[in-house]
């Protein structure tokens, strides 16, 4: 039996994006009159479609122009890629876990763009991980926290959802691969803030991973663990 597909979320999973994104986010909506700070995005929204975040603002607040939010957001895109490129860092512990999870097959499936996927594991060393097996909602046109996106990622590596293991830091996401019929683990960065749903395992950071998933594929897989590759 073949070991299981580990699906990787990317912001606030492998990589420290989300301060960056709230940032800029709260720039542009401000700019188009959607009241917005960076702790929003961080607490009620995390991990969500940019496109639903305007959308809710906008039952708040009222409607902005199309023409000036498609402006807008473009903009905010073309900086944060910039400082994704500049300044992103990983979160604590992701490099040491995909080295030692090495043997197992995996994917990046992500509420972001794909051109946003790749500027952030360019831009921290993490693209020969994962080459091109990289999932966009954006390319999919099925977002989390619908499970159609894990299922895609899922049916196009060749996998049923039960042998797969989804790791995601929002809510949205953990939602989504459970609803989907994976195993999921949520990292938990937040859990005085946060509480992880039911039939979720937590872990509180990257380190904990590989025992973790260790664990699980000797439980519910029933087969000897794999070995490890040295340095990735």
């Amino acid at each position: 039996m073949p070991l299981p597909l580990l699906l990787f979320d990317c912001d606030g999973t492998l990589v420290d994006s989300e301060p960056l994104l709230a940032e800029e986010m709260s720039i542009g909506l401000n700019a188009v009159g959607l009241p917005f700070v960076p702790a929003d995005y961080l607490g009620e929204f995390r991990g969500a479609r940019f496109r639903r975040i305007v959308a809710e603002l906008q039952q708040r607040y009222g409607e902005v122009d199309p023409d000036q939010l498609a402006h807008m957001e473009g903009a905010m895109r073309a900086n944060l890629a910039n400082r994704l490129a500049e300044e992103l860092t990983l979160i604590p512990g992701a490099r040491e876990a995909l080295d030692n999870l090495s043997a197992y097959p995996s994917a990046v499936v992500s509420n972001g763009p794909e051109t946003k996927i790749r500027t952030a594991l360019q831009a921290t060393g993490l693209n020969d991980y994962f080459g091109h097996r990289l999932f966009s909602g954006y390319t999919a046109n099925c977002w989390k926290p619908e499970p159609c996106l894990h299922l895609h990622a899922a049916s196009i590596m060749g996998y049923s959802a039960h042998d797969c293991i989804a790791i995601d830091d929002a809510l949205v996401g953990v939602r989504a691969a459970l609803e989907a019929g994976m195993t999921v683990i949520h990292l938990n960065r937040f859990p005085d803030a946060e509480e992880t749903p039911e039939n979720a395992i937590m872990i509180s950071n990257m380190y904990q991973l590989p025992t973790v998933i260790e664990r699980l594929y000797q439980k519910a897989w029933s087969l000897p663990m794999p070995q490890r590759s040295v340095g990735g």
